[in-house]
């Protein structure tokens, strides 16, 4: 993964107030952490630090450039205004060149299992050390083809070059299972509304299918 060079500048207000006044410009207030130094309260162009976290994802790594002096951050936390998705705040930690980093990687999951089956992502992401600068942006799980059956552990994944993998190699990623038929769907269905307490409105088909039943009856009982 290679650095997007971003342009900052130093952040000396602070507050909601500032915070505001800084979004109003279309700047991003940030801070970057790490390497036993105090923090570096800075602001980032909007645009250009929207497209660039979009781009490197989770873990996009920044380069800094601050009064002329450049800061390697790695992204640890973007917060995001829930209603109209704008930044509101990023966290980034310093990180040098070569330093190996401890990242959460998100499963791609590669191709289609065979047909009546149901893939379940146990696991949408593995923890793994990797260089700061070759953080691989997915790890890729192939299961083209694959049988319900299927398991598909953490140590089953093939890594990219650098990456050791952290999480437990016993985790379960990827499990394949036969696809629920129509009729298990509806009983867990009412099973769940039945826990919750919703009673079900008959349908039409549902009405005219008891109240026959119920005549059926009647007409047995006068018979006898």
């Amino acid at each position: 993964m290679s650095a997007e060079k971003i342009t900052a500048e130093s952040r000396t207000e602070f507050g909601k107030g500032a915070a505001r006044r800084i979004r109003r410009e279309d700047k991003i207030p940030a801070v970057v952490y790490g390497h036993g130094n105090d923090p570096i309260h800075i602001t980032l162009p909007g645009h250009d630090t929207m497209m660039a976290l979009k781009h490197g994802g989770a873990n996009a790594l920044l380069e800094l450039d601050l009064e002329g002096k450049t800061h390697l951050a790695l992204t640890k936390q973007v917060q995001i205004d829930p209603i109209t998705r704008h930044l509101e705040h990023v966290d980034f930690v310093a990180v040098r060149r070569g330093e190996k980093v401890t990242v959460d990687v998100v499963i791609h999951l590669v191709g289609e299992a065979v047909r009546d089956s149901l893939v379940v992502t146990e696991n949408s992401t593995v923890s793994l050390e990797a260089e700061a600068t070759h953080i691989p942006e997915s790890v890729e799980v192939d299961i083209e083809g694959a049988e319900v059956g299927t398991q598909i552990h953490a140590s089953d994944l093939k890594l990219p070059s650098g990456s050791t993998l952290l999480t437990d190699p016993e985790a379960l990623i990827v499990n394949i299972t036969s696809a629920p038929t129509a009729e298990q769907l509806e009983a867990e269905l009412e099973e769940a509304e039945a826990e919750a307490g919703i009673e079900r409105e008959e349908s039409d088909e549902e009405a005219a299918a008891a109240e026959a039943e119920a005549e059926g009856d009647t007409e047995a009982s006068t018979e006898e």
